[in-house]
């Protein structure tokens, strides 16, 4: 089954794909998004977010990605709520398949977001956005005068430990074995910090709680066997991400961690007029308003990108502004 052929397909529901299609529906690109049954992302598993412009109240994790999905929806962005099975972009039109159901698009956004490492315990995850988070940046000020639990060995673990010490009262940091991979500066400064703990070998039992709240972290001392329980308001796993590549790291260009590469200054991947935006690339940042920020981008680039084809309208709207002239 094949469909006419539309002019974008934006691969991806949460942040950075539904801000494309805000901006591809209005530029009248119709774009189709084919958002994935894990639409929202990892909103979906945030409770409040206080640190999203526009919000000054906060908003909820899952309301925020309806607010923005609704709001691409109302210029006329259309949607899948299903998962892309397979693509073919080494072809013009390029070919997008829903299980036997395919789609063609002169252009793609692939937008389909990186996913926390989790440790897989049952009681982390009836806990998420209940003291369990996966961003220190995103949630370390629900934490001012409580006690946390970090459980990690990179740089991101001693940045995100580092981090919650500026609200938390305590910090134990704890891996599971006695060395570390993160760097030897970020390991030196997590040790100067008097509000660090360093608990190791040790890994995570259980998450424990109270009226639905997380309140102590069940530790497994793993050279002793013994079990005890460390009082604490959060849990913060950093463990790492694995950006959602698989479907297409035989045909975009990527680097060693699977995360898609872009051209300097754009948006554009090594294949002319397919798309990438939000933590599909960046592995830095990771936050909702900077995946929004190249979702945006994203649909910019895919517009110029069709509007310089021969034969195709463009608009107005989005094209590059002259130069300014040299006084």
């Amino acid at each position: 089954m094949t469909n006419e052929t539309r002019e974008l397909i934006i691969i991806g529901g949460g942040p950075a794909g539904y801000t494309a299609a805000l901006y591809a529906a209005r530029a009248n690109l119709e774009p189709l998004v084919i958002e994935g049954f894990a639409w929202g992302g990892q909103l979906m598993i945030t409770s409040d977010v206080e640190n999203y412009p526009g919000y000054p109240d906060g908003i909820m994790g899952p309301e925020m990605m309806q607010d923005f999905r609704r709001q691409a929806g109302r210029f006329g962005a259309e949607f899948v709520t299903d998962d892309v099975t397979k693509v073919d972009f080494t072809e013009h039109p390029f070919r997008v398949w829903v299980g036997d159901k395919e789609h063609t698009a002169e252009s793609v956004i692939v937008a389909t977001g990186a996913s926390a490492r989790q440790l897989g315990l049952e009681s982390e995850r009836s806990l998420q956005g209940r003291g369990v988070s996966y961003c220190a940046v995103c949630d370390a000020a629900f934490f001012r005068e409580k006690e946390v639990v970090v459980v990690g060995g990179g740089d991101s673990a001693m940045e995100e430990a580092i981090f919650l010490t500026k609200f938390a009262t305590k910090v134990s940091l704890v891996h599971r074995r006695h060395e570390f991979r993160a760097s030897q500066i970020m390991i030196d400064r997590a040790r100067a910090n008097e509000k660090i703990e360093f608990v190791t070998p040790t890994v995570v039992e259980e998450v424990l709680s109270e009226n639905g709240q997380t309140s102590a972290v069940r530790l497994r001392d793993l050279d002793t066997g013994e079990l005890r329980d460390v009082p604490a308001h959060g849990l913060f796993v950093a463990v790492g991400h694995d950006p959602n590549t698989k479907l297409f790291l035989d045909q975009l260009d990527h680097d060693e961690a699977g995360y898609l590469v872009t051209k300097p200054g754009s948006t554009a991947t090594n294949i002319d007029g397919v798309f990438a935006a939000g933590d599909v690339v960046d592995h830095t940042y990771r936050q909702a308003v900077t995946a929004a920020g190249t979702g945006a981008m994203a649909a910019l680039d895919s517009e110029r990108w069709l509007a310089a084809r021969e034969g195709h309208p463009g608009t107005a709207l989005t094209a590059p502004r002259p130069e300014a002239a040299e006084v």
